[in-house]
């Protein structure tokens, strides 16, 4: 089923994420991963590309083991180390594995590496695939401002270039204010942005999680938030609860303000998705 088709039937949707090994001698603690995610019964679930994106056949395999479960897989694919005639070829792939939702993304750019002239910009990337056919094709979007960006309108410029170009939704980079996700909104809908939103959470289970968010996105963290890294940061397993806690309060906040479509950045964690999915177990029709 393609994703926009799912968002537009306007009943809660929750969606986990998983990310291919880096070595085959990792990818049957991945599967296992992803089977017990696939039995959560999530709307659809995200498959990442992997750093730079060296990670591609274990991407699609795994694209392809999500959807032998009976769930929706959206397969990420980046500009990074790619050419107009390879991303025709892993479109090709994907087609003929029966993945028909694409996650299309600039990606990181390795230290000292210049995206491809061909593929600067997830835009063009876009305009590729939807050049290819066939493909319901989400974008990332960032509540913050990208932290490239000189400007949140600068920011909000490029986004409705990107969607311009034929994104049919866009899925958010994690927040936790909630406040930011619907000031975001108001400000691309000002703009003429109108294809759906997933929102994005990510539930924060060790302290260590805290630095790398911030170093890598610059993300504002509520007081609220960082009392609870300070009281339960050194204890673990509290920290893992709290966390849970945090994320399923924003979700319950997003849905009864007409927030459909949620999106969790669970990295690879079955744990830490059936928790989420057990405390919406109600709320989101689990």
């Amino acid at each position: 089923m393609k994703i926009v088709d799912r968002i537009r039937q306007n009943r809660p949707m929750l969606s986990f994420e998983v990310f291919p090994p880096k070595t085959e001698s990792t990818f049957s603690s991945v599967h296992a991963a992803v089977e017990r995610i696939c039995a959560l019964a999530p709307d659809f679930m995200s498959v990442t590309y992997g750093a730079a994106g060296f990670t591609s056949r274990y991407s699609l395999a795994l694209a392809e083991q999500v959807k032998s479960h009976g769930v929706t897989p959206l397969a990420h694919l980046t500009c990074v180390n790619m050419t107009r005639d390879s991303v025709r070829e892993m479109l090709g792939a994907m087609q003929a594995a029966g993945v028909e939702n694409v996650m299309a993304l600039r990606g990181d750019l390795p230290e000292g590496r210049q995206p491809p002239e061909e593929l600067a910009h997830a835009a063009d990337l876009v305009r590729e695939i939807r050049a290819f056919g066939g493909f319901c094709i989400g974008g990332a979007c960032y509540p913050e401002g990208h932290v490239e960006s000189r400007s949140r309108s600068e920011d909000v410029r490029y986004l409705k270039e990107k969607v311009d170009a034929g994104l049919d939704f866009l899925t958010t980079q994690m927040f936790f204010s909630n406040d930011v996700f619907y000031q975001f909104l108001y400000r691309i809908r000002e703009a003429g942005i109108t294809v759906p939103v997933v929102a994005g959470i990510m539930p924060v289970t060790n302290a260590a999680q805290i630095a790398r968010i911030c170093a890598l996105s610059g993300t504002y963290l509520p007081e609220r938030f960082k009392r609870i890294v300070d009281r339960f940061g050194e204890n673990p397993a509290a920290m893992r609860q709290a966390g849970i806690v945090y994320a399923a309060e924003q979700m319950v906040d997003l849905y009864s303000n007409g927030v459909t479509a949620v999106h969790v950045y669970s990295m690879n964690k079955p744990d830490v998705a059936a928790a989420i999915a057990s405390a919406l177990s109600e709320i989101a029709g689990r």
